[in-house]
């Protein structure tokens, strides 16, 4: 029995977030340039995506570009740049024979002109769609994205439109690029590392942590289905004791 027969649909987690790990060192077993791991992860990608909407997922978000991935070599960002605009022309068509709409979080005005309007196209395209949303990370990066709310809140009281006896978890929350989309429950690193790497810090307080040592190429929907296994097999108690939960 494979891990999907195995899974409870009643209590899938609605939002999975992944860090996609290890495109580069799979490259370099192979002898390969980083910029090969970025292409074959390209592929995990379109099967995760696609395992999460037949399994009724409901959010997908993909640390796809941080804000410290600006600072790579030159010649992998620009590679990564023409990959993702690339992979957008090439599974728009997939995307909306498959009911997934597109969204994006992060710092997007970084993003090239080129890429930028692909992008913006694509989530246009896909607004409609009713089923799976897969939210890209691009030029993310989640300390720059609380500043920013912080920022904004700051900016509505000094123009009296908030009081700031009024600030709580849902006013701050409500100012994040994720304002329209739910936590997480489930977060999944793949490559052995075992960091968040600034990666939706506001949002996972909650959230039960999945580590394997895939590295990101490897991984496919099979991978993501046990990960979600393991997720209901763990007891969310949110502070509470078992006793309370149960």
């Amino acid at each position: 029995m494979g891990y999907k027969d195995q899974i409870d649909l009643s209590r899938l987690p609605k939002h999975v977030a992944i860090i996609m790990d290890g495109n580069g060192r799979w490259a370099k077993s192979k002898g390969k340039l980083r910029v090969f791991g970025h292409h074959n992860g390209v592929v995990s990608v379109s099967d995760v995506v696609e395992g999460a909407g037949e399994l009724g997922v409901k959010y997908l978000t993909l640390y796809t570009f941080s804000a410290e991935n600006w600072n790579r070599p030159t010649l992998e960002v620009n590679a990564i740049m023409e990959l993702l605009v690339s992979t957008i022309n090439k599974e728009i068509k997939k995307l909306m024979n498959n009911n997934v709409r597109l969204k994006a979080i992060g710092d997007l005005e970084m993003l090239p002109k080129k890429c930028y309007k692909e992008l913006t196209g694509a989530i246009e395209k896909t607004s409609g769609n009713t089923g799976l949303t897969l939210v890209l990370a691009l030029s993310y990066g989640s300390r720059r994205e609380i500043v920013h709310a912080t920022k904004s809140i700051a900016a509505k009281v000094l123009a009296g439109e908030l009081k700031v006896e009024d600030i709580n978890d849902d006013v701050f929350g409500n100012n994040l690029y994720t304002a329209d989309i739910p936590d997480p429950e489930l977060l999944i690193r793949t490559s052995g590392e075992y960091r968040i790497s600034n990666y939706l810090l506001w949002q996972i307080a909650y959230a039960e942590l999945y580590f394997t040592s895939k590295l990101w190429p490897d991984f496919r929907r099979e991978d993501l289905y046990e990960a979600i296994l393991d997720y209901q097999q763990r007891e969310r108690r949110f502070g509470k004791t078992s006793e309370q939960v149960n």
